[in-house]
């Protein structure tokens, strides 16, 4: 490695990758707390609706976080990975990209074809569906989004377990380069 090889990621990178990461927590936290309160005090109306724009937030920096990605190589993990845990590691990142995109397009989905439009919080305007309203063509690319939301917490949890791996166990530069 020379000395001009980036040590870490860069502060873009660095930036999108913990403010998708905020974001995510944030939808789970909004999304599992709905069942905390009564429906008829309201709040988990709010609430969810506050999950669908978290969501919205996902996928907004989701999209310049993955341009980034596509833009600069990543640093190298120092010690080199055997080339096995190299490509799981690559499959890994680009499934938890996938989940990135998939879940906020699908809750739109979801919302389009169950209500018609996309209201926007504090204001009068909404986002229309392209799309007729179907109610239950609504439910069931909910049940798909409700379903990858389960799949996507053991995605996380195996890039949480690797990091921690990394760290503790292989002592490598891996958290490092996102820090």
């Amino acid at each position: 490695m020379n000395s001009t090889t980036p040590q870490r990621y860069s502060a873009k990178a660095r930036h999108f990758h913990w403010s998708v990461a905020s974001f995510v927590v944030l939808a789970y936290a909004l999304i599992l707390s709905t069942d905390l309160f009564p429906r008829s005090s309201g709040i988990p109306a709010v609430l969810l609706q506050s999950h669908f724009w978290a969501g919205i937030g996902v996928l907004l920096l989701a999209i310049p976080r993955l341009l980034e990605r596509l833009r600069r190589t990543p640093p190298p993990v120092t010690p080199a990975l055997h080339p096995h845990l190299e490509r799981l590691s690559r499959v890994t990142h680009w499934a938890l990209y996938a989940f990135l995109f998939a879940q906020p397009l699908l809750g739109i989905f979801t919302v389009w074809l169950s209500d018609g439009a996309i209201p926007v919080p504090g204001t009068s305007l909404s986002l229309p569906s392209p799309f007729s309203v179907s109610p239950g063509l609504g439910h069931s690319v909910e049940e798909v989004h409700t379903t990858l939301g389960t799949i996507f917490y053991y995605v996380i949890g195996l890039h949480l377990a690797a990091v921690c791996w990394h760290q503790f166990v292989r002592r490598d530069n891996l958290l490092k380069r996102m820090l």
